[in-house]
């Protein structure tokens, strides 16, 4: 008689490996008891393909960083031959033909004046370059009076403690208020909260005057003013006009004080141009760039910056005066290789002009969405960059609950019909890769109007409310809780989460 045979043991998918050991970000991993993570074996144009066979239309570009397409070979082939040259070497007392030839390529690019580039690896350590770079150089012409900063309502710009201070993000403020400097808060030029009938240009001239009145108080004890141009990004999207950009520099000489520009989500070719500051004729102190400046590849991030800053720190050894900061991959090799490749493809390709045809059918087909479906309030565009905003009846001023989680309904509803969309709180967008092509822009606004209408039904409210325990509370709800509690209208300020 044949013993029985103990049964295989069953091989864990990728899934359940990875909720074993790995914390992800901006997530309650406690949502993943029932929301099932999506394992991504390859990517191709931009397609993602799990490994299930399903593929997934990345209409966010993989968090704001994929220019070019998922596997684009012509960065591949930069990478590659990179590779048996020299991957890495130190950028202190060494120097390498990636990283100069970067340098060269971003200051002949950049607005006139930004003449100096100095590397760190990713947005947040460029925000924090940058803070510490304007602080120094005060301090080194003698001005030590000067070591606060004046930020935007709504705005975001990273999450070490540095870039949280000057973001404003109310649960970070509650949470890491201990750690984090003191800043002083301007009004928003954000359109979207503009009165009845206001334009975008009235908006920026009323949130200038809030500006000015600050500066004219606080500007002796001020290094700079930091912004986000154009697009608040993380706030849901929330846009504004170049107008404010271009009195914000008038004001930021007038008082004596610096202006940063961070442009890690809006520059190379986001909003149209391939830095946002173009549209306003402006040049910052500092430009604060990374994402899509290595095509999606590999993180790497720049700070420029002009000969007056540069020459504050300019000195001899013993007077103490250079700048401290570094990080061990600073200038990577591979990643400046990346970055050149992302920029010859913009050179030869004529991408900035192929991107207004492509924004200008973008806008087109999601328009039909405010025109269409009651719970749209507003549909919004800067460039390759388009968000329809989702309001109880379309009002405004009434923002569907945070705890009903609709965002994340037209999430699932995406990847049920091969899209990959994640709303930042109420706000559904749209920010894909430059490859994609008019008919697929037709497909993913089809499938965000479907996703939508599922998700504005009034029995999501009761299905996804019950999934949303106060314990799960995220970055982008509790900032629209805490709005809502204060009676002015909503918007989420983390960026990155339903």
């Amino acid at each position: 008689m044949a013993s029985p045979v103990d049964p295989a043991p069953l091989v864990p998918t990728l899934a359940e490996r990875d909720l074993r050991v790995v914390w992800h970000p901006c997530t309650q991993m406690k949502d993943h008891e029932w929301l099932p993570l999506v394992p991504i074996e390859r990517g191709e144009g931009v397609w993602l393909y799990g490994q299930d066979g399903r593929r997934y239309l990345d209409a966010i570009s993989s968090w704001w960083v994929n220019l070019f397409g998922h596997s684009n070979p012509r960065i591949n082939a930069a990478i590659t031959a990179q590779l048996s040259r020299i991957e890495h070497v130190l950028l202190a007392g060494f120097t390498h033909e990636p990283a100069v030839a970067l340098a060269e390529r971003l200051t002949a690019l950049a607005p006139a004046g930004l003449t100096r580039c100095f590397y760190a690896d990713n947005g947040s350590s460029a925000i924090e370059v940058a803070l510490k770079m304007s602080y120094h150089c005060w301090r080194n012409r003698g001005d030590t009076r000067k070591r606060r900063f004046i930020t935007l309502a709504n705005s975001y710009h990273g999450e070490t403690l540095g870039a949280l201070a000057v973001g404003h993000v109310e649960l970070y403020k509650e949470i890491y208020h201990p750690l984090l400097m003191d800043v002083v808060v301007a009004p928003s030029p954000d359109a979207y909260d503009s009165e009845p009938g206001q334009t975008a240009d009235e908006s920026a001239l009323r949130a200038l005057e809030a500006m000015r009145q600050l500066l004219e108080q606080h500007a002796a004890e001020t290094c700079a003013v930091i912004v986000e141009p154009l697009v608040q990004c993380a706030a849901g999207m929330r846009m504004h006009s170049p107008l404010y950009l271009a009195r914000l520099r008038e004001l930021c000489d007038r008082y004596g004080v610096h202006l940063i520009a961070d442009e890690i989500a809006v520059g190379f070719g986001r909003t149209g141009t391939l830095f946002a500051c173009e549209q306003a004729g402006i040049t910052p102190d500092f430009l604060c760039l990374s994402k899509g400046i290595t095509g999606g590849y590999l993180p790497l991030s720049v700070v420029l910056t002009g000969e007056r800053v540069f020459d504050a720190f300019y000195d001899e050894y013993a007077r103490l005066r250079a700048f401290l900061h570094s990080h061990s991959y600073t200038g990577n090799a591979l990643a400046c290789t990346a970055a050149l490749a992302t920029l010859d493809i913009f050179a030869e390709d004529a991408v900035i002009a192929r991107n207004r045809e492509l924004a200008r059918h973008m806008g087109e087909r999601a328009r039909e969405l405010l025109a269409d479906l009651p719970h749209v309030a507003e549909v919004r565009q800067a460039g390759m960059i388009v968000a329809a905003e989702l309001a109880r009846d379309g009002n405004r001023r009434t923002p569907f609950d945070w705890r009903e989680r609709r965002g994340l309904a037209v999430y699932r509803h995406g990847l049920e019909h091969e899209a990959l969309l994640r709303p930042i709180g109420n706000v559904v967008y749209f920010m894909p890769p430059y490859v994609i092509t008019p008919e697929q822009i037709d497909a993913l606004v089809a499938t965000a109007r479907d996703g939508i209408v599922a998700a504005t039904a009034a029995s999501v409210a009761v299905s996804m409310a019950a999934t949303a325990a106060p314990a799960a509370l995220t970055t982008a709800e509790a900032t629209a809780t805490t709005n809502a509690t204060a009676g002015v209208p909503t918007a989420s300020t983390t960026g990155l989460e339903f």
